[in-house]
C-alpha cells in the first residue's frame, strides 16, 4: 500500500464579496475530492474552508501514487471471436475496444470450465500523485463558478478569478506541488492578516497550516461566527436581557468581511430615535452592516454592534469612526423623512402618473385606481360594513403613494411601512394606516399576513391586479421567468382568502379583469379569465399536495372547478378522510360511478318515467333524491364531510340497479329511461366531486 500524505491546497486573493465566497467554498472542495477519485488517488477526509483573503481545502492521507492495476477480463468464446482462419470477428473487435485495445492484443486461453475464451489484459502502472495533483489543483481553480458575478483579469494575463489571485500555497506532505495560475505559482507560504499578522508566513506542512494562520491573525469561518456569537451574547448579558438583531443574510455576510473578528459596540444620537426605526435599521443593516440593539422591553436603543477586522489597540478609533458614519447616514434618512411630513400622504398619489408599473398595464397610478375598485369587492364579500369598505378603497387609493417619498426612493426596502407612517401623521384612520404597511404581506412562504381585515383587502387588491394583468397582456409566469413574482402573489392571495371563506375568487378576478378593460386594455375576458383560474387551480393543487393529499383526490375535487381556497381544500380533506376511514366503500362508489358515467348519455337529460321502473331502479331513484336533499343542504353550510356521507349511501343502491338491471334492453324506451336515470344519478356527484377519477390506477 502507497504512503499517505496530507495535501493543502491554498488560493490567495484579494477580498472577496461574501455571496460568492459562499458558494465557491461549497464547490471547492466538491471539485478537489471529485478530482482526487477520478484520478485513483485513495485519500481521507475533505475539508474546505475559507476567510474573505483565501479559499482553502485540506485532504488527509492522500497516497502518494496510485495503485498499479492488473485487470483481466474474460470475453467470448474463441470459436466465436476468432473465424476459421484466425481472423477476428466482429464480437472479439467490439470486447477489445471497450478496454482499449486492438483485438490482436487479445489473449487466448483455456478456463475453468475447460473452454477456451479471449481475454483482455491491461497493466496500469503506478502514477506518481505529484504531477497529479498539480493538474487537479489547475483545473479546480480553473472551474470554480462565480454565479452572477463578473471574474477578473489582472496583469497580461487570460485567466480569470472573482479577484487577482495573490499566491498559492500547494504542500503534499512537506513537499511543494507545483501549481501555475494565471501569473501566480505555487510555494510553502502563506500570508497572514493584514494589520495583525501582515507578508508571508511559512507553512510547514498541512497539519500546521491553520495554526499557522492563527499565528498570523487568520481565523477561518466556524471559529470567526463563534467570536462573534459569543461577544454578542456578551453585549446582550451586559445590557440585561437585550437583543442584538442579526438577519442571517447580514450576519453570515459580517462573518465572510473578517479574518480576525471583534465585537464593538457604538452609539448614535438620541434624536434619531424620532425617526421610524425601520429606516435605522435598514440603514445600519444593509448600508454598513451594523446591528441594532434593542433593549429587554424590544424597543430600539442608540446602541449597535459593529464587528472590527483589526487590532484591539485601535478599539476606540474604530468605534469613533463608525459613529461618524453612521451619523451622516441618519442624517440623510432622517431629512428625509422630515421632507416627507411636509405634505399629507394624498398629495403623493398623482405622482404615481409618473411610475411606470408594466409597459403595457401602464402606470402605477392607473394600478392603483384598479385596486380601489378590487378592495372594496373583497371586504363586501367578506360581509364587512360599509365603514370597512369605504377604508378599504382609502387604503387602497394611498397604498403605492410612498413609493414617490424620498425615504423610500432611499430605502426601497421600507415600501409600505413608511406609506404607514405617512398616513397616520396625516391623520389616516389607523386600520388604513396598518392596511398600506401590511399590504406587500404575505411577501414569501411562511411570512406574516396583514394584521387586520383592511390590510388584506388591500393586498389581495395588489396582488390579484398584478397577476390578471400578467395574463391579460398574455405575459404568465413561466418555467424560467416569473419576473413580477405572479407565483407568490398567487399563494399569497390564497393565504389570505382562507380566512376569508366567504370571498369568492373567480367574482374577483372578474372584477380585476373589469377593471382593466375600463383602463382601455384589449383582451378576450373569457379566456383569460379562464386561464387566471386554471392557474389558481394549479396552486391549490400544488398546496394540496402539500397537506399530504392523494393525486386522485385533488382530481376528484379539482373537476367540480372550485377555486375557492378554503372550500377547495375542506372538500379535498373531507373526501381524503371519507377514503381513508371507508376505503373499499369509496373505492366500489368509484367504480361504479365511472361506470354510469361511461354508459349514461347526457343529451338524454334526467327526466325519468317512474311508471315502467323496476324495483332496483326506484330503490336508486328514491336513493338519488334522497341525495340530492342532502348533498345540497350540506354543501349550503360548508358540511363536505356531510356530503361525502351523502355520497356514500348511494352505493348499495347502485350496487343492486348493475345486478339485477340490464341497463342496454332492446327496448329504446326503457334503455334510454334507464339511461336517464344513471345520468340522474351521476348528477348528484357533480357538486361535490368526480368520483370517477378516484377509480383510475395511479
Amino acid at each position: 500500500m502507497a504512503e499517505t500524505l496530507d495535501f493543502l491546497l491554498e488560493v490567495g486573493t484579494e477580498e472577496m464579496p461574501s455571496a460568492p465566497l459562499i458558494h465557491a467554498i461549497k464547490q471547492f472542495g466538491q471539485l478537489v475530492g471529485k478530482g482526487l477519485d477520478e484520478a485513483g488517488l485513495s485519500h481521507g477526509a475533505v475539508s474546505a474552508m475559507s476567510t474573505p483573503r483565501r479559499l482553502t481545502v485540506i485532504v488527509k492521507d492522500v497516497a502518494t501514487a496510485t495503485q498499479e492495476v492488473h485487470e483481466v477480463k474474460r470475453g467470448p468464446a474463441a470459436n466465436i471471436a476468432f473465424d476459421a482462419d484466425g481472423n477476428p470477428t466482429k464480437a472479439a473487435a467490439g470486447f477489445a475496444r471497450k478496454f482499449g485495445l486492438a483485438a490482436s492484443e487479445l489473449v487466448r486461453r483455456e478456463d475453468a470450465d475447460g473452454r477456451e475464451y479471449v481475454f483482455a489484459e491491461k497493466n496500469v502502472p503506478s502514477q506518481p500523485a505529484l504531477p497529479i495533483l498539480t493538474k487537479l489543483s489547475e483545473d479546480s481553480i480553473a472551474s470554480l463558478e462565480w454565479p452572477n458575478y463578473r471574474s477578473q483579469r489582472w496583469g497580461s494575463e487570460h485567466q480569470t478569478f472573482v479577484r487577482p489571485i495573490r499566491w498559492i500555497c500547494a504542500l503534499l506532505g512537506e513537499e511543494v506541488v507545483p501549481v501555475k495560475y494565471a501569473d501566480v505559482t505555487s510555494g510553502h507560504v502563506t500570508r497572514g492578516h493584514r494589520v495583525l499578522g501582515p507578508g508571508e508566513h511559512l507553512v510547514k506542512d498541512p497539519a500546521s497550516y491553520v495554526e499557522t494562520c492563527r499565528e498570523a491573525g487568520v481565523l477561518f469561518e466556524d471559529e470567526r461566527r463563534k467570536v462573534i456569537l459569543d461577544g454578542i451574547k456578551q453585549v446582550e448579558q451586559e445590557r440585561g436581557g437585550a437583543h442584538v438583531d442579526t438577519p442571517k443574510r447580514i450576519f453570515d455576510e459580517v462573518v465572510n468581511l473578517t479574518e480576525y473578528p471583534s465585537v464593538l459596540v457604538g452609539k448614535f444620537d438620541e434624536e434619531f430615535l424620532k425617526v421610524p426605526n425601520e429606516i435605522i435599521c435598514d440603514s445600519m443593516l444593509s448600508n454598513q452592516r451594523y446591528f441594532p440593539i434593542y433593549d429587554a422591553n424590544g424597543n430600539l436603543t442608540r446602541e449597535f454592534v459593529v464587528v472590527s477586522n483589526t487590532a484591539r489597540r485601535n478599539d476606540e478609533r474604530v468605534i469613533d469612526g463608525n459613529e461618524r458614519v453612521v451619523r451622516a447616514r441618519l442624517d440623510d434618512a432622517k431629512f428625509f423623512y422630515e421632507e416627507d411630513l411636509k405634505k399629507p400622504l394624498a398629495d403623493y398619489v398623482e405622482k404615481l402618473k409618473d411610475v411606470v408599473f408594466q409597459e403595457k398595464l401602464g402606470t402605477v397610478y392607473q394600478k392603483t385606481l384598479r385596486m380601489e375598485k378590487i378592495a372594496p369587492e373583497v371586504a363586501r364579500e367578506d360581509g364587512q360594513g360599509e365603514d370597512v369598505v369605504r377604508m378599504a378603497e382609502r387604503a387602497a387609493h394611498l397604498a403605492k403613494a410612498d413609493l414617490v417619498t424620498q425615504a423610500v426612493v432611499e430605502f426601497t426596502s421600507q415600501q409600505g411601512v413608511m406609506g404607514g407612517y405617512y398616513a397616520k401623521a396625516s391623520g389616516e384612520p389607523d386600520e388604513v394606516a396598518e392596511a398600506i404597511r401590511d399590504h406587500y404581506r404575505p411577501r414569501f412562504a411562511g411570512d406574516d399576513m396583514p394584521a387586520g381585515v383592511v390590510g388584506k383587502c388591500v393586498a389581495i387588491a395588489d396582488k390579484l391586479d398584478t397577476v390578471c394583468g400578467l395574463f391579460a397582456i398574455n405575459e404568465p409566469p413561466t418555467g424560467s421567468s416569473d419576473p413580477f413574482a405572479v407565483r407568490r402573489s398567487a399563494i399569497g392571495i390564497i393565504s389570505m382568502l382562507r380566512t376569508m371563506p366567504e370571498v369568492s375568487l373567480k367574482s374577483l378576478i372578474s372584477v380585476s379583469l373589469d377593471a382593466y378593460a375600463e383602463q382601455g386594455l384589449m383582451f378576450d375576458k373569457d379566456a383569460v379569465e379562464a386561464e387566471v383560474q386554471k392557474f389558481f387551480a394549479g396552486r391549490l393543487n400544488t398546496i394540496a399536495k402539500d397537506e399530504k393529499i392523494s393525486p386522485d383526490t385533488i382530481e376528484a375535487v379539482s373537476s367540480v372547478g372550485v377555486i375557492d381556497p378554503e372550500e377547495f381544500l375542506e372538500r379535498a380533506h373531507a373526501l381524503e378522510n371519507a377514503r381513508k376511514n371507508e376505503p373499499e366503500l369509496f373505492d366500489d362508489l368509484a367504480t361504479a360511478y365511472a361506470r354510469a358515467a361511461h354508459l349514461g348519455d347526457k343529451s338524454l337529460g334526467t327526466d325519468v318515467d317512474e311508471s315502467i321502473m323496476g324495483d332496483a331502479e326506484k330503490a336508486l331513484l328514491a336513493a338519488c333524491r334522497k341525495g340530492d336533499e342532502s348533498v345540497e343542504e350540506a354543501l349550503s353550510k360548508h358540511d363536505y364531510e356531510g356530503a361525502c356521507k351523502a355520497l356514500a349511501e348511494l352505493r348499495e343502491p347502485i350496487d343492486r340497479f348493475f345486478d339485477d338491471v340490464l341497463v342496454m334492453d332492446e327496448d329504446t324506451v326503457v334503455r334510454e329511461n334507464r339511461l336517464r336515470l344513471l345520468n340522474r344519478f351521476a348528477a348528484v356527484f357533480s357538486g361535490v366531486a368526480n368520483i370517477g377519477a378516484l377509480s383510475k390506477k395511479k
